[in-house]
């Protein structure tokens, strides 16, 4: 047992043989036999390198049993996927007899029929292409299925690029031959260290037949371009063709890609990966790039030859990683192949297909190339959800409908297609000009040349918000001036924007929080509005009376406070609690504990996301948590959190009024403070939208005691109001304030 437990070859394969066994049948006892493995096939050359390893194989050797009796009942072998567990049957796998040849290839093709893969027609050592039979190609019924088995049959991995599947996995003939390479994972293909050198006879390459020449066509892809791009055919299996695209760099052969009619891909073993049309871009200072090279023959088509295709098709969706060194960057290793070429560009175009692996594509070479000098196209519409996938799709739905037209109107002349198609279509278009993208090379070359920048995030044009500044000219959504406050003497001053933060401030007891309860009601009751009101200071059912008195405009009581005022109705008071139920969203600590800044910004987001709110109270500062880091003043503190608020506002189109305290005003001779004044920082007034001061009179001499004056001491948008005062009169009866005649 020493050996098992120090031997790093053996550990794993003993453990999970034992662990199978032991669910099955009884403890037997063990003897420890030294056993050879070749990972390459018997047939293989000599020039071919070869793996050998020693290893302790456990057998298991019954009390009255010899040890070369044979182990029937093994627990199911289990291959790892993405997510799926697949078991192989034991009926089906018998436990590998060592001292006889078993292809691995013919244990592997076993296994992977199990798991429904057909690999009738692989081929080992390249990409193969099949149907996933986890989602069946999807609508498509594409070969979305990417299949790579090793040259001599010892394991595969498969990946499907179905962006809504994505399944892979990997699987291997016999159990031991992983532990014979510990560099090998399933989800790498080991990099190529010297590429091959091929020749078009060494491929046994032949000029196109007259059924793939028409095969083209009928994509409007001509003769003359196929030439030009020494597109070939390859003879394969039994007498079937392929297309061949040669890759080539400087006129030199470097690498052979081929397509059969059923859609499946693969490539020569051990070649460069380059760029597909790559002598094309050479010293160009505009580059199309695109997913596949059908595409890339059909931008030939439209005029623009300064194109290329990318190898590998796209991946399934846009890696989470950080980008990998040069030498680890596998995936898109032929970017780097291709780098002299490419850093000479100033202007790289992403033609790839507008699904979301073609996206993901766009995004993987944008990282690598630099967002900075990237644009996309953006393919023209079907209809008005769908859009054109990629280059060549425009133009074999042209083909297809013209063919169709010609056999149901032999007699139709050609200007007459035109005409019937554009009534086929009319229910799919709305416009001439988009008919026009998908019936000729002239549109497609426009789609090219409108192409957009790409999005670096943060950086934007205008351009980007011409719908926005739109409809604030025009005045589409009725509150670019804001909304009224409901008094006609302070509508001069401030109104309510959307996105914007208003402070206020006042000394205490100035009916700050009364005036803000007043100017909710008010804007409830002209436009709906619904609000979130974290008032920190107010206990639930007073703020409840305060709200219901201004809205029903009668006392809550018979009380002294009332006067002779009739106290509200059992009706009004039920109607009153169902409008506060429907207007107001309450965010209140539960506990003892004082609230975050963060905190009550979460809440807000989601009355918001639930109930549609368009305004936030916070009433006020100093009931909040201001726990801070030692090393930040609270100037940094109050300008961070303000910041919070404002992207809050801005971010969600709600408008937030924020309470602040002044400090303790020595000297204080009975006016209107400050904005300066409040107590924190000067950032209260320097961050804010809107500042204004709530101050209520208390000299007789100097006027009604119930007048109250409103300082508008800041105004950022001037379409929204300006500096100035407002005085109402307050009514202590309802709660109400009035304009004052």
């Amino acid at each position: 047992m020493h050996i098992l437990r120090h031997s790093p070859h053996t550990r794993h394969y003993r453990l999970s043989f034992l662990m199978g066994f032991l669910r099955t049948t009884p403890i037997p006892s063990f003897t420890l036999q030294p056993f050879n493995i070749n990972l390459s096939s018997s047939s293989s050359s000599s020039s071919k390198r070869h793996f050998f390893h020693t290893c302790t194989r456990l057998v298991p050797v019954s009390a009255s049993a010899s040890a070369s009796k044979p182990i029937n009942n093994i627990h199911a072998l289990v291959i790892k996927t993405n997510g799926r567990l697949s078991h192989t049957s034991p009926a089906n796998f018998p436990n590998p007899d060592y001292s006889e040849t078993v292809p691995p290839l013919t244990i592997l093709k076993s296994k992977l029929i199990e798991l429904g893969i057909d690999m009738d027609k692989c081929v080992a050592g390249v990409e193969n292409r099949l149907v996933c039979p986890m989602c069946k190609g999807g609508d498509s019924e594409e070969q979305s299925l990417s299949l790579t088995i090793d040259q001599d049959g010892h394991y595969a991995v498969w990946v499907c690029f179905q962006a809504k599947c994505g399944w892979r996995g990997s699987t291997r003939a016999l159990a031991h031959s992983i532990s014979l390479n510990s560099s090998f994972k399933f989800n790498q293909i080991s990099k190529v260290k010297t590429p091959r050198h091929f020749t078009e006879e060494s491929l046994e390459l032949e000029p196109l037949c007259d059924q793939l020449i028409g095969y083209f066509s009928e994509r409007l892809i001509t003769r003359r371009t196929l030439e030009r791009n020494r597109v070939m055919q390859k003879r394969y299996g039994d007498n079937e063709i392929a297309i061949a695209f040669t890759y080539r760099r400087k006129g030199k052969l470097l690498n052979c890609k081929y397509r059969d009619i059923t859609k499946r891909f693969w490539q020569e073993k051990d070649a460069e990966k380059i760029l597909y049309g790559l002598d094309d871009i050479e010293g160009a200072s505009d580059i199309v790039i695109v997913e596949g090279e059908i595409d890339m023959l059909s931008m030939e088509e439209a005029g623009i030859y300064n194109c290329v295709s990318v190898p590998d098709g796209a991946p399934p969706k846009v890696s989470q990683k950080d980008l990998p060194p040069e030498d680890q960057d596998t995936k898109y290793q032929y970017l780097w192949n291709c780098k002299d070429y490419l850093m000479k560009a100033s202007r790289i175009i992403l033609a790839t297909d507008g699904d979301l692996p073609g996206q993901a594509l766009a995004e993987e070479l944008a990282r690598r190339l630099g967002r900075e000098r990237c644009w996309r196209v953006r393919w023209p519409k079907k209809n008005e959800v769908d859009r054109f996938k990629d280059a060549n799709e425009g133009c074999e739905n042209h083909v297809n409908t013209l063919w169709f037209f010609s056999l149901e109107n032999p007699v139709i002349q050609w200007d007459m297609l035109i005409v019937i198609r554009l009534s086929k279509l009319e229910e799919l278009l709305v416009s001439i000009a988009q008919v026009l993208m998908y019936l000729g090379a002239d549109a497609l070359k426009e789609v090219v040349e409108n192409a957009e920048l790409y999005p670096i995030k943060g950086l934007f044009s205008f351009r980007d918000f011409f719908d926005e500044i739109n409809s604030y000219y025009y005045r589409t959504v009725g509150d670019e001036f804001g909304i009224s406050t409901g008094w006609r003497g302070l509508d001069s001053l401030y109104n309510v924007v959307p996105g914007e933060l208003t402070i206020v401030t006042g000394v205490p007891n100035s009916g700050k929080s009364e005036w803000i309860d007043a100017l909710l009601c008010n804007i409830n009751e002209s436009v709906g509005w619904k609000f979130a009101l974290c008032s920190m200071e107010n206990k639930v059912r007073e703020h409840a009376r305060k709200l219901l008195e201004k809205h029903i405009k009668k006392p809550f009581f018979n009380a002294s406070y009332g006067q002779s005022v009739e106290r509200m109705t059992v009706e009004e008071f039920e109607q009153g609690k169902e409008w506060l139920g429907d207007t107001f969203s309450l965010i209140r600590c539960e506990n003892d504990s004082l609230p975050s800044i963060n905190w009550v910004l979460e809440l807000a987001k989601a009355a918001v996301l639930r109930h549609g709110v368009r305004g936030l109270v916070i009433d006020p500062y100093n009931e909040l948590d201001h726990q801070r880091p030692s090393n930040i003043t609270e100037t940094e503190y109050v300008s961070k959190m303000l910041t919070k608020i404002k992207r809050f506002a801005l971010h969600h189109s709600v408008h937030v009024w924020f309470v602040a305290h002044p400090r303790q005003l020595h000297h204080w001779v009975g006016g209107p403070p400050n904005l300066y004044d409040i107590s924190g920082s000067a950032h209260f007034i320097n961050k804010c939208d809107n500042g204004i001061v709530v101050h209520r009179n208390r000299d007789p001499e100097a006027g009604p005691m119930d007048r109250v004056q409103v300082c508008v001491r800041k105004v950022r948008n001037k379409v929204a109001g300006t500096i100035g005062d407002a005085f109402l009169s307050y009514n202590r009866v309802t709660g109400e304030f009035m304009d004052i005649n």
